[in-house]
């Protein structure tokens, strides 16, 4: 095998032992030393199988104490096709209404962004042309559930009530409710979800491991004429939470 996979063939191997019960819940394990002796392995590569089953949340590391087995999280279900914006709370309040959560969120903006090549093609728009960037913070009973970056082209909102989200008679009510009081109506949103690992800085926000699986979503919001009006980066923790999307079906006319 590959000298740069050996740890993986380790990892696999004290997944499964873990998962076989050979260690409860909280117990510490073995030392590195003693694993890669059993392993025939170095203790480097030993080393590297535990810390990747800590990113995977299968194991802790607790300082000056060693690795133990990591009690598993409950991971609760957040469906986002089903809520739509509504007057006064956004998809993220109504879903944590359903799972009996207090729903809040933070947010700071900054005007004059000039969007990147890749922001501009989400939007539709030029490179270097201005935008609104909103660091949004979404929390439950108090704890991070998921955090966001938002773009929004400042031709659409410049000289407007609505240019930042958090200001003004319309701060904090969700961005299809903003839009829609200056005269953009939203209709449609596409949504691409991939896996990612979290960054220090994420990790720091959600209260999770620098590494940690997360789940990473492109949101773009367009108006009644195709138009891209808002584009965003959510991430939502793995290990706290899965996503699901509901399809709806339309019955045939009777």
């Amino acid at each position: 095998m590959p000298r740069d996979k050996s740890y993986l063939k380790v990892a696999d191997e004290l997944r499964a032992r873990v998962r076989a019960g050979e260690w409860a819940v909280g117990e510490k394990l073995p030392s590195r030393a003693r694993f890669a002796e059993e392993f025939g392995v170095g203790r480097s590569v030993a080393q590297r199988a535990m810390e990747h089953l800590i990113v995977e949340g299968i194991l802790e590391g607790r300082a000056g104490s060693g690795t133990y087995v990591r009690r598993p999280r409950e991971r609760r279900r957040m469906i986002r096709s089903r809520h739509s914006e509504q007057r006064g709370a956004g998809p993220f309040a109504s879903n944590m209404k359903e799972l009996d959560h207090e729903a809040e969120w933070e947010c700071t903006s900054a005007a004059r962004v000039p969007a990147t090549e890749d922001i501009a093609e989400r939007l539709a728009i030029e490179p270097g042309d201005p935008c609104v960037v909103t660091d949004y913070e979404f929390l439950a009973d108090g704890m991070p559930v998921q955090l966001a970056k938002s773009w929004e082209p400042m031709a659409i909102t410049d000289g407007t009530p609505v240019l930042l989200p958090e200001m003004g008679p319309r701060g904090k009510i969700g961005v299809v409710e903003r839009m829609r009081s200056i005269g953009v109506d939203i209709a449609t949103g596409i949504e691409l979800v991939r896996p990612a690992r979290a960054t220090r800085e994420q990790a720091n926000l959600l209260g999770i491991s620098v590494g940690d699986l997360v789940i990473a979503i492109e949101r773009t919001y367009f108006d009644d004429e195709g138009r891209p009006v808002e584009t965003a980066d959510i991430v939502v923790p793995d290990i706290r939470w899965e996503i699901a999307y509901e399809i709806r079906v339309k019955r045939p006319e009777s």
